[in-house]
């Protein structure tokens, strides 16, 4: 059994990098992959306890993406992509741009404290960066939210206050979709959709017509397992994979504590994927072979 998509403390989950793998290793996992919200300093700091434990650890990343406007007059969506790192390191241009993307996170973060603040809610960015730490995003509002009694739970602190369209809510300046492909597979990566399930549409008709640009880009995967995922979802998403020519990924999307009810491993019960799923992934990749094997991990983000 294996697990391709999971968070750490260095992004929106409640478990350190080092006690994941240690999960993963009494779970009996063949292999993992972390896959923080952009960021690889949950990876970074994995990676030595991984090889440790023994556990086949792969780097991996979730970027926050824009699709481009179309007949839209609003901002669309976010839209989420995996990248796995499966043959080699990321390049140290690739880590370079993350670090530098990070920044409009902490921008929009002191926007959302002026905000909040401006709404008469008594919040200060030190602490709920206490305990978001490196990567402080808005699930750490939600919790000292939560904490304060302003929000009775993390959905409600979501869409009273920090949605995009919420009362404090703030857009993040964030990569175009096409440019996120493309940034992932120069940075020698396969570059996968993440839970199509919750695009803006997320029906077989829609993602006919989505899919095609996102291929032409380098797009080399599709999460079809995922835990949110319907059994009927998953067998419509599988089809689409193959009629793309797109490799099946797939993951828990394990958060810890920031999601009750998902486990690593078996998200919400019968998740369970094969050690196959890897080794299918890691046929099909294409790392450029001049890959940017000696980088540094972002220490400021």
């Amino acid at each position: 059994m294996i697990d391709l998509h999971c968070h750490t403390t260095a992004s929106d989950g409640t478990a350190s990098p080092s006690g994941i793998v240690a999960l993963a290793a009494e779970l009996g996992l063949d292999a993992l992959a972390i896959t923080d919200h952009d960021t690889l300093a949950g990876y970074d700091e994995a990676a030595p306890h991984a090889r440790r434990a023994g556990l086949d650890l792969i780097c991996g990343v979730e970027l926050s993406t824009r699709p481009h406007l179309t007949a839209r007059t609003e901002r669309p969506p976010s839209v989420h992509l995996l990248g796995y790192f499966l043959d080699a390191e990321p390049s140290a241009a690739f880590r370079h741009w993350l670090c530098s993307h990070q920044e409009s996170r902490r921008a929009r973060n002191l926007t959302l404290i002026a905000r909040l603040q401006d709404l008469g809610v008594a919040i200060k960015l030190d602490e709920v960066e206490a305990i978001g730490g490196s990567l402080t995003g808005r699930p750490h509002f939600a919790r000292i939210l939560q904490q304060k009694g302003y929000v009775q739970s993390r959905q409600e602190a979501f869409d009273v206050y920090l949605a995009d369209d919420a009362q404090a809510g703030v857009e993040r300046a964030e990569p175009g979709l096409l440019e996120g492909i493309r940034r992932i597979v120069d940075g020698g990566g396969l570059a996968s959709l993440a839970h199509p399930v919750r695009l803006e549409a997320c029906d077989a008709a829609f993602l006919q017509k989505f899919l095609p640009a996102l291929v032409d880009a380098g797009l080399q995967g599709l999460e079809v397992y995922h835990s949110d995922h319907t059994p009927q979802q998953t067998q419509s998403y599988a089809a689409l994979a193959h009629e793309f020519g797109l490799v099946e990924t797939g993951g828990s999307d394990f958060h810890g504590d920031n999601k009750p009810g998902v486990q690593l491993g078996t998200g919400r019960g019968p998740l369970a994927l094969p050690l196959t799923v890897l080794e299918n992934m890691r046929r099909i990749a294409r790392v450029p072979a001049a890959i940017h094997k000696e980088s540094t991990p972002c220490k400021t983000l």
